[in-house]
């Protein structure tokens, strides 16, 4: 019910005003709505989340950066497709079909099975925060890519595919730094959580890309579409976004601690098949 509040004034704000009643209302309740599921959830016996352990700085930290990982992942999925499939009329739109636009997009997905076991491997190597760094930084760089070749379908396709390849880095590099800081009893919760934080992400995502996509309009053959300029300002915000996700990263603090010597070594393993399933 909070979560369904937030997202619904989030995508709708625009459209109802941001300081009406309905929103404002939306906000509040979602407020009030999540605070009291926190109270009742740390006064359970067997609570769905322990929030107790979330709050642990290591998985408090990666589940900020998840959900801006989440944006920054989305907003590119939104974008591409409409660029792709606005008719040539409009001066930049590419005029594709529907079957053609997946077909440009599909090496993105490729490129996300490509790189995730080497994102296992940097794990191994590097440890799961500098895999994520690294992903996101490689998302920010997508989106400056997207900026400047936006407009040829080659163009759009490098972006998706350069951006799934942080994606994959960023997404195996989440459940190993969770897995390392919570005891081996509160993995599944705590990654269940963590996967709650990445969909909120794209959620948030989907409804701010969809709110400026919509307010930034331009009219084509008697149409009212999203103009360039919107579809512009849309990357930089996925841009941003990722920038911001990797600055939250660096923020992780290490695991420190002979106690959390088995759990590092079993969350180093991990990397692969955590990958595989995002």
């Amino acid at each position: 019910v909070g979560l369904v509040c937030l997202l619904l004034a989030v995508s709708k704000g625009a459209e109802w005003g941001w300081t009406s009643t309905t929103t404002v209302g939306l906000f509040v309740a979602s407020v009030v709505v999540l605070i009291g599921w926190g109270f009742w959830e740390l006064r359970t016996k067997d609570p769905l989340v322990d929030l107790r352990t979330t709050a642990r700085p290591r998985v408090l930290i990666t589940n900020l950066a998840s959900l801006f990982v989440g944006f920054g992942m989305y907003a590119g999925m939104l974008i591409a497709p409409q660029l792709l499939q606005f008719p040539e009329a409009t001066g930049y739109g590419l005029g594709q079909s529907m079957l053609a636009a997946g077909l440009w997009m599909a090496p993105g997905g490729i490129m996300m099975m490509i790189v995730s076991p080497f994102g296992g491997k940097l794990t191994d190597a590097r440890g799961p925060k500098f895999t994520l760094i690294c992903g996101v930084l490689v998302i920010a760089a997508a989106y400056g890519l997207g900026i400047l070749l936006m407009g040829s379908a080659w163009g759009l396709m490098l972006f998706l595919m350069v951006s799934s390849s942080g994606v994959g880095l960023a997404y195996g590099a989440m459940p190993a730094l969770i897995m390392s800081a919570v005891p081996a009893s509160e993995t599944a919760a705590a990654n269940g959580f963590n996967t709650l934080m990445r969909a909120l992400g794209t959620s948030i995502g989907a409804a701010v890309i969809g709110a400026v996509l919509s307010q930034m309009t331009t009219e084509a053959g008697g149409f009212t579409l999203t103009s360039e300029a919107g579809f512009r300002t849309g990357l930089m915000f996925g841009c941003g976004v990722a920038v911001i996700a990797a600055a939250i990263s660096a923020f992780i603090p290490a695991v420190r601690g002979s106690a959390a010597t088995g759990e590092t070594a079993d969350a180093a393993a991990s990397p692969e098949v955590a990958t595989a399933r995002g």
